[in-house]
């Protein structure tokens, strides 16, 4: 008897402040078991398809079209994808919280990349990816207003990145050996010197370090162009 109370009062002790009276609806084992698949229907299957087609303009048509890189091709559309399939799946439980899951996959996201090499507009990349999968998954309009909202999200991308609206501009980091030109009475000279060196449209410098033991300074440059 006094295990069964003990129990009892454990249970109760669960159910949520304004609940007392309700009972709390238990889960079937057998569904797990089961070859239904109620999440995966033909409205995830057109969300799924509208969120990867945005994803390929986004990447190959807008970013790879600018900046002329590959790597992070995997990590854009991963990211992308295991917030769609996992939003998809929280959105048919309430019980869990898909803001939850958004902040998880961003704080890991600034945990993973912060030490790493990666640009701005690499990241920005990024989270464009993690929001689209969030967009295509619990947007709870159309199928026409969630084209809309990714529609409009292409857009912005390709007038910014596209040299429509302003010419992209990029940076790289360079070790220049000779540290009489960074004077700034100098600074026409080691824009030439620097432009015949790397044959780049070079506008701007700004001086990193200076290392006099070794007779060498760390400068960015910036460019404008196409990148890597």
């Amino acid at each position: 008897m006094i295990v069964i109370w003990a129990s009892a009062g454990m249970l109760s002790a669960q159910v949520p402040f304004g609940f007392e009276g309700q009972k709390v609806p238990m889960k079937n084992p057998d569904g797990f078991f089961s070859l239904e698949t109620n999440n995966f229907d033909w409205m995830f299957v057109t969300r799924l398809v509208i969120n990867l087609i945005t994803m390929m303009l986004l990447i190959r048509f807008v970013y790879y079209r600018v900046a002329r890189r590959h790597e992070f091709f995997f990590t854009f559309f991963m990211f992308n994808l295991v917030i769609f399939i996992i939003t998809t799946l929280l959105n048919s439980n309430s019980g869990f919280s898909i803001g939850a899951a958004f902040g998880l996959f961003a704080i890991f996201a600034l945990l993973r990349y912060r030490t790493e090499d990666i640009s701005p507009r690499d990241m920005t990349y990024l989270f464009l990816s993690i929001t689209i999968g969030l967009i295509s998954s619990i947007n709870q309009g159309s199928v026409l207003e969630i084209l809309i909202i990714n529609g409009i999200i292409l857009l912005a991308a390709f007038l910014i990145e596209g040299n429509v609206l302003i010419q992209p501009e990029f940076a790289k980091t360079v070790e220049f050996e000779n540290v009489e030109l960074i004077k700034p009475e100098s600074r026409e000279a080691l824009l030439k010197e620097l432009r015949n060196r790397t044959g780049l449209p070079i506008h701007k410098i700004d001086v990193r370090r200076i290392d006099y033991l070794r007779d060498i300074a760390v400068l960015k440059v910036y460019y404008h162009g196409e990148g890597d």
